[in-house]
């Protein structure tokens, strides 16, 4: 996969990157000045990160799949040691279809829309799977992963296993992942990390 060079990525005008960011030159980026990343980022092809006013933050050691779509008005914050798989779909935007206004997003005019616009945050230690939809003012919590072809459109409690449409509680996540944390922060640290090694 060609990713850019660090001088095409800074010329692409972020918010912020991070050390060790890999996008592909696959990926598109709309709004990016609202775009901020952290270090150890890999973004692959065909993902699409559309920032609204309230901004795209991506903490450290993230990985967005192929075909991922971040898209919204409101701010969408993934957190440290995250993973969006291929084709999963955030959204802080969405239309209201009870039919007392009009879809069309950017469209149709401000005034004959009722846009829902909330945030949708990830929590550290969180992953999406493939093919997943998030609605606005979600929230997925510390430790929690969504199994594959899942619909979430409410927020989910920390370190849970959820999956499914209607989404439902698998199980409990084990925290026991967390004793690699010392020691991959001092991989960080020592900048002994790459691409390959953070893949989620």
């Amino acid at each position: 996969m060609p990713f850019l060079t660090r001088k095409q990525i800074e010329r692409i005008g972020f918010a912020e990157v991070g050390t060790n960011v890999f996008i592909s030159d696959k990926a598109s980026f709309y709004n990016p000045s609202k775009i901020s990343m952290g270090d150890n980022i890999r973004i692959d092809d065909f993902c699409i990160l559309s920032a609204g006013s309230g901004g795209i933050e991506l903490g450290d050691i993230v990985h967005i799949a192929c075909h991922a779509t971040l898209i919204g008005e409101a701010k969408i914050k993934i957190g440290t040691l995250c993973g969006v798989s291929s084709k999963v779909a955030i959204y802080s935007t969405n239309d209201d279809y009870s039919g007392h206004s009009l879809q069309g997003g950017k469209l149709i005019q401000e005034r004959h829309r009722n846009p829902i616009i909330r945030p949708v945050t990830m929590e550290d230690y969180t992953i999406i799977g493939a093919l997943s939809v998030v609605l606005p003012g979600v929230t997925i919590e510390e430790g929690t992963v969504v199994g594959a072809l899942s619909f979430v459109r409410k927020s989910l409690k920390p370190w849970g296993i959820y999956t499914g449409n209607p989404l439902r509680y698998i199980k409990k996540r084990s925290h026991d992942m967390l004793r690699f944390m010392p020691e991959i922060r001092k991989e960080l640290e020592e900048g002994r990390i790459r691409d390959y090694d953070f893949v989620v």
